[in-house]
């Protein structure tokens, strides 16, 4: 009894208002019953862009075509009870708009889907694209300054020819002044 009096006490607030239950967030919710039936639009994508690409085969034609030939010869040539659809064929004309009443929405949302993934597919590439300029930028950087350090930079063939004018130097200065250098050794 202690325990549903503390709980009765809990969901009372100092006024005496009874506060509703609060939910645990821990949890997942119970599922609610909802009155249409529940799809998963990716499936039904996938469904309608299977129907768009056989709509835009000549398979589809050829069936199609098929169909309707022998629609028309049944209705003409069968025995009267049998036939289902009278000369001005109504009910073939019907099927026909059934059928692309239908086809034409599913080809739209199948060109919606593909417009879609070629929307990501773009802006992934722009990106890379982005960051491959960014890198050549960088790297165009990096050789400038490469370019410009190297120009400081003492090569070997500068180094050699600077030692080749040294010892140029050295010897005019010794065909010049030959008896100061035999006096400066004694």
């Amino acid at each position: 009894m202690a325990a549903d009096e503390r709980a009765k006490a809990a969901s009372t607030g100092s006024s005496g208002m009874v506060r509703p239950p609060r939910f645990r967030l821990d949890q997942p919710r119970a599922p609610r019953r909802r009155l249409l039936p529940e799809y998963d639009p990716e499936a039904f994508g996938r469904f309608s862009e299977r129907i768009a690409r056989f709509l835009g085969t000549g398979r589809f034609i050829v069936w199609m075509t098929l169909i309707i030939v022998v629609w028309v010869l049944w209705n003409i040539f069968a025995p009267t009870a049998l036939r289902f659809d009278e000369y001005p064929f109504i009910f073939l004309t019907l099927m026909l708009s059934l059928q692309a009443s239908y086809a034409a929405p599913l080809i739209l949302l199948a060109q919606n889907r593909q417009d879609d993934r070629d929307r990501v597919t773009h802006e992934q590439d722009r990106k890379q694209n982005e960051r491959s300029i960014a890198d050549t930028e960088f790297l165009t950087r990096e050789i400038a300054a490469l370019r410009m350090g190297l120009g400081e930079v003492a090569t070997r063939d500068w180094i050699r020819s600077e030692l080749e004018d040294l010892m140029r130097d050295l010897e005019d200065r010794r065909v010049l002044l030959p008896h100061e250098s035999d006096e400066g050794d004694r």
